[in-house]
């Protein structure tokens, strides 16, 4: 384990149900089409909508630009699986039931539907792969790539190649990518941005601070979320038996803090200061969430295997994988 280890729950922090509806008009192409039925229910969803990109990036002294993927998603056969994809991803334990094992959406960590920059968005991914990964240590096709977010942010189990879920997410991906540059790794918006190190160690201790005046109020001060009346988290919960495991990759305090630094609060995008983004990044990871699946039987075995990196894993609690 490297450097303070943290919190990769905010990520989630800000993504809460970017779901939202348009109407279809019949013989028109779709603008946005989102999940209708989410969009009822999910405020946190309304409100990103209508968000600006984050004011993360500058190179220079000078804003980036970033790329714009399409709107209107054609009236056609193509369009119908694309829209299909969309449903799945901002509300997949409906839309994809029996991969899922949580209460969190592929939207929880790619705000506003996978299009917002800094929130590793769909378009900058699709076009990143196959590519090599560390996690791994091999190439992996993006279809792996969507398998291991099933696994880990999900905590579910992963779909096959060949399902009808994997190949909406994919339409999906490939729609929002088009004329996105291919093979680019260096898109700006790409992926969540990297922060310097920190002045002060990450300190959970400072982070719990953080987290009530800036998070609580959104994902409730117990960080398990806040559901709608029927029953789905209309914010996230950023620990717990319903958010993601030991393995997804948002359990890495690096990889938290870009996240939080860029995106959160929802709405309020690179208000707090990179030491607070670190620092409550350090609380988030520091409470209990479910096993990681490559949990070899041994705790230390699978810290050292598996965990050579910013995070809490074997120190903080750990809860039981749900079966099934």
């Amino acid at each position: 384990m490297n450097y303070p280890r943290a919190i990769s729950a905010l990520a989630l922090l800000g993504s809460a149900l970017i779901l939202a509806g348009c109407q279809e008009k019949p013989g028109e192409e779709q603008a946005r089409p989102a999940a209708q039925t989410a969009a009822t229910q999910s405020p946190a969803g309304e409100l990103a909508r209508g968000l600006p990109p984050t004011p993360a990036a500058q190179s220079g002294g000078k804003a980036l630009t970033y790329f714009n993927p399409p709107e209107k998603i054609p009236d056609n056969e193509f369009g119908k699986l694309v829209r299909q994809g969309e449903l799945i991803f901002t509300d997949t334990p409906t839309y994809a039931k029996g991969f899922a094992g949580n209460g969190l959406n592929c939207a929880n960590c790619h705000i506003d539907h996978g299009r917002q920059p800094n929130s590793a968005p769909l378009w900058a991914a699709y076009v990143s792969y196959p590519a090599f990964r560390k996690k791994t240590g091999e190439v992996n096709s993006f279809e792996e790539r969507l398998q291991g977010c099933f696994m880990y942010s999900m905590n579910g189990k992963a779909p096959p190649a060949d399902s009808e879920v994997m190949k909406a997410l994919v339409t999906y991906a490939y729609w929002m990518a088009e004329g996105a540059p291919v093979g680019d790794t260096k898109m700006a918006g790409r992926g969540y941005p990297e922060l310097d190190k920190p002045a002060q160690e990450p300190s959970a201790e400072r982070g719990a601070k953080v987290f009530a005046a800036n998070c609580a109020v959104c994902h409730g001060a117990n960080g398990l979320g806040q559901k709608a009346s029927n029953g789905k988290y209309v914010f996230p919960p950023l620990w717990g038996p319903d958010s993601f495991n030991w393995g997804a990759g948002m359990h890495r305090i690096n990889t938290a803090a870009g996240f939080i630094k860029a995106n959160m609060p929802l709405g309020k995008g690179g208000s707090l200061s990179d030491q607070d983004a670190w620092d409550v990044a350090a609380y988030m990871n520091s409470q209990p969430r479910p096993q990681d699946p490559r949990f070899t039987g041994n705790l230390a075995e699978t810290d050292k295997k598996y965990h050579d990196e910013n995070c809490y894993y074997g120190e903080a609690p750990i809860l039981p994988r749900k079966k099934g």
